[in-house]
């Protein structure tokens, strides 16, 4: 009877053991908003709004977003959905790679907050939408009005929109489904760059230039004016990648630009060139604007041998007074 009980539970043990296998190479569907960025984006930016909403930096860009949105179809648009940018949003993440031809570039844009998804398709069936069907999951197909490409929007769940190029949103939807492989957390494409972010930066982007070819990249010989600006423009063409960042500390905002290139003469360049034209700003503002050339002064430049950082700090002060500059113009 004893020696029963063992065979008796081989089968239970078996079963378990599938179970667990099965388990093991399940691909778990991911919410992450980065893993649903391709990879080989050249660009990707991250707004945190919600990190924003406080701050003067916000209040500014949320007063030029209302602007818009109390324009025309815009606002008709967000009155028939219910949507609330300042309020509803949460998270923006934007990727774009150029294409081999102008106006053909791939752009992928992801919202995190909380959607009205039946009020929202409502309002894009009325404006032509069609509903289609995808391996990932189904998406409206934007009327085209002539484009050359077709817009989509997939509306994932109450807290996940994803809009773009119809290509672009439905390899997002395949992404999510299939755990983000492909996506920038893997480790590829700009993916190998998030460690020279701030996980807690409330903004960035990166930037890869050796994707943009001279006339995406704007680049002139005779652009800015001054030589420190030539001489810049001149090293840019040696960095092969860009990070910005932007994090809010109260009222103030940090931001910080780095550029990376290999070429130690054009580091030496690159920085001597950003130290010229922060001179020459402090000059031009010294009359108009006396209190912006303290806060520049306080900007601190550094090369550590594989690229050239700019980095300070605006006051909630500085940019109070940008917003009331702004106001009066108005």
């Amino acid at each position: 009877m004893t020696c029963s009980r063992p065979a008796s539970r081989l089968p239970l043990v078996a079963l378990l053991t599938l179970l667990a296998a099965s388990d093991a190479l399940a691909v778990r569907r991911t919410e992450d908003p980065l893993a649903l960025v391709p990879s080989g984006a050249a660009t990707i930016g991250v707004i945190h709004w919600n990190e924003l909403r406080s701050s003067p930096l916000g209040a500014r860009v949320f007063a030029d977003m209302d602007a818009i949105s109390s324009d025309g179809d815009a606002a008709r648009f967000l009155r028939e959905t219910g949507l609330s940018p300042r309020d509803d949003v949460d998270t923006v993440v934007i990727a774009m790679s150029p294409g081999s031809s102008p106006g053909s570039d791939d752009g992928l844009v992801v919202f995190e907050g909380r959607f009205d998804v039946d009020r929202i398709a409502g309002a894009l069936a009325s404006r032509g939408a069609t509903r289609r069907a995808g391996a990932g999951g189904g998406y409206f197909r934007l009327a085209s009005h002539g484009s050359a490409s077709e817009g989509a929007v997939a509306l994932v769940n109450r807290h996940l929109v994803i809009a773009g190029s119809e290509s672009a949103v439905i390899a997002a939807l395949a992404r999510r489904e299939n755990g983000g492989s492909g996506g920038l957390t893997s480790g590829e494409g700009l993916g190998r760059q998030l460690s020279r972010i701030d996980p807690d930066a409330s903004a960035w982007a990166l930037i890869d230039l050796t994707r943009f070819p001279p006339s995406h990249r704007g680049e002139s010989e005779g652009s800015g004016s001054g030589e420190p600006a030539r001489a810049l423009f001149g090293a840019m063409k040696s960095v092969s990648l860009v990070a910005l960042q932007a994090s809010v500390h109260g009222d103030a905002v940090d931001l910080s630009a780095t550029g990376l290139t290999a070429d130690a003469g054009n580091r030496d360049l690159l920085e001597d060139s950003l130290r010229g034209i922060l001179a020459m700003w402090r000059l031009a503002v010294s009359e108009k604007s006396p209190e912006l050339v303290s806060v520049l002064r306080r900007f601190r430049i550094e090369n550590d041998g594989e690229g050239v950082s700019i980095s300070g700090t605006l006051p909630g002060s500085f940019l109070r007074s940008l917003s009331d500059k702004r106001a009066e113009k108005r």
